[in-house]
């Protein structure tokens, strides 16, 4: 594990130095990076292609619901993502949906931190069972997690009300680009229209914001 590397994402500074020291005792030869936010954290996905993991916090500064792990999950696909956070288990599965190898609870003691940290850099992937009820939100939280890092930020961008026009400024593109973008989204997800894909990505909880810590 001497060339791996663990990008532990979270903005307490304190939980991000437990992580890096269960990770340490996990793969003592692994080199930790760190990032507050999300925007730090595909920042250095970008720019280190030996990164092997990511500790991802569920609740950042600017991301809400799952899209920090769907944003990472698109910049990445490869690179498993083991979610820490304080939020009820039950979020585990959508965290899953889009992306997610791993679900960890911030009371988790150290050593059941350091077996998830082995496990994922082993390739282990706890997957939790799926029943029949389950599939076509699968399918669509699949489709969701197979756009592209543009696709996704115009889609989050859609979630939040912004009109094409606001799109493009915001991300830095043109406005044929974002119409270009939202077609391919709606294909993507098999739906008619925009409003159809922001139901849709809405009832799969992609920018539910919830309060917990």
């Amino acid at each position: 594990m001497a060339d791996e590397i663990v990008l532990v994402a979270d903005d307490h500074p304190l939980f991000r130095s437990a992580l890096r020291v269960a990770t340490l005792r996990a793969a003592p030869t692994a080199q930790v990076l760190e990032a507050g936010s999300i925007a730090e954290a595909v920042q250095h996905l970008r720019a280190e292609p030996r990164i092997a993991l990511v500790l991802l916090d569920l609740r950042m500064p600017d991301a809400s619901g799952f899209s920090g792990v769907a944003t990472l999950h698109a910049e990445r696909p490869e690179v498993p993502i083991i979610v820490v956070t304080a939020a009820d288990a039950a979020e585990a599965t959508g965290a899953y949906r889009f992306g997610a190898a791993g679900y960890l609870n911030k009371a988790a003691l150290l050593p059941e931190i350091e077996a998830m940290v082995r496990g994922a850099l082993g390739g282990v992937r706890v997957l939790p069972s799926a029943t029949n009820d389950d599939r076509e939100t699968d399918a669509m939280a699949a489709s969701i997690a197979g756009l592209t890092p543009a696709q996704l930020k115009v889609l989050i961008a859609m979630l939040g009300g912004r009109l094409n026009k606001q799109i493009a400024h915001d991300i830095g593109i043109s406005e044929a680009t974002v119409k270009a973008h939202v077609t391919v989204i709606l294909r993507k997800l098999g739906v008619q229209n925009r409003t159809q894909a922001v139901i849709a990505a809405r009832a799969l909880g992609l920018d539910t914001v919830d309060r917990a810590a």
